[in-house]
């Protein structure tokens, strides 16, 4: 009787082994998958990045089809139409112009090539540069869920890095008030993590963009004009910002943060940013991952 209850007792421990052996290889099998998902992702990143950013061959300029002699005199001399406009007396080209910011005029190119994008994944609706840090990316927004891509890759898979991406609470034309895009704080230099560049005063108080480029060929220039610590509360939501009411008050909170207690709070006043701008905030984590709290950083758009 006593044996017995002793054979039980092995048998219990037994199975109690092999349980735990069972789980220990489950739990080592989805770390495995985990990081590989990660790895990957990472790569196809690196690849459209290399795409993206590769210098296209110069094209060279045609040369101008000489003209026979007895049209030289007819050609205007050295003034583009703008040029003869002006010496006729007809208008002032400069008065019918806007000053276009040299930060639009200089914004660098990208070799986008849109049906590349979308066989990667048809999300794909727009990319992202910001000089001063590693974010070099496509912009996705899923058609139905939100949080689809708080937790999925590039290719579907699920885990980390994940995408930078919008919410449907945005058109994906980037003409709302605001357009808010989200992206994980990792633990490298990938997605959103170096953003925090921007805790440094510094490189708010210098001139730094956004730079968006959307498949109808536009380049959107914004002025980053406030990097801060703030409540992790859903903008789109607790903001009405297509109420010129609140996003007046929502603009006056930005420039006003570094008159709270706010944990950060780099702000250029010299810029001013009224509700007839749209902006931008880029979202992610802050350095110490606090569920509460979010760091953003937010541009003005300098050409609409």
């Amino acid at each position: 009787m006593h044996s017995d209850n002793k054979g039980s007792g092995n048998k219990i421990w037994l199975y109690a082994g092999i349980m735990l052996a069972v789980c220990a290889v489950i739990g080592a099998v989805y770390i495995a998958v985990r990081y590989k998902n990660r790895i990957d992702a990472e790569n196809t990143y690196r690849e459209l990045s290399e795409n993206v950013n590769s210098v296209s061959e110069a094209v060279p300029e045609t040369e101008e089809p000489a003209l026979p002699e007895e049209d030289i005199e007819d050609k205007p001399q050295g003034l583009s139409p703008e040029g003869l406009l002006e010496a006729s007396g007809e208008g002032d080209v400069s008065d019918n112009e806007e000053e276009i910011p040299e930060a639009v005029t200089s914004a660098p190119g990208k070799s986008l090539d849109w049906d590349e994008l979308h066989a990667t994944n048809p999300d794909i609706y727009a990319w992202i540069y910001v000089p001063g840090t590693s974010v070099d990316y496509p912009v996705l927004q899923h058609p139905s869920s939100n949080e689809y891509y708080l937790n999925h890759n590039l290719d579907g898979s699920y885990g980390f890095p994940g995408v930078i991406y919008t919410e449907n609470y945005n058109s994906k034309d980037f003409t709302d008030p605001n357009t808010v895009v989200y992206g994980h704080n990792m633990d490298n230099t990938t997605m959103f993590s170096t953003l925090h560049n921007f805790r440094d005063p510094d490189m708010v108080t210098e001139p730094h963009y956004i730079y968006i480029y959307t498949e109808d060929g536009r380049t959107l220039v914004y002025e980053i004009y406030a990097a801060y610590i703030y409540p992790s509360i859903h903008l789109l939501l607790n903001f009405d910002v297509e109420n010129d009411y609140i996003f007046e008050q929502y603009l006056r909170n930005i420039s006003n943060m570094d008159l709270t207690s706010s944990d950060l709070a780099n702000i250029r006043h010299d810029i001013d940013v009224t509700v007839s701008d749209r902006i931008i905030t880029l979202s992610t984590c802050t350095t110490d991952h606090d569920a509460s709290k979010r760091f953003l950083v937010t541009g003005v758009l300098l050409n609409p």
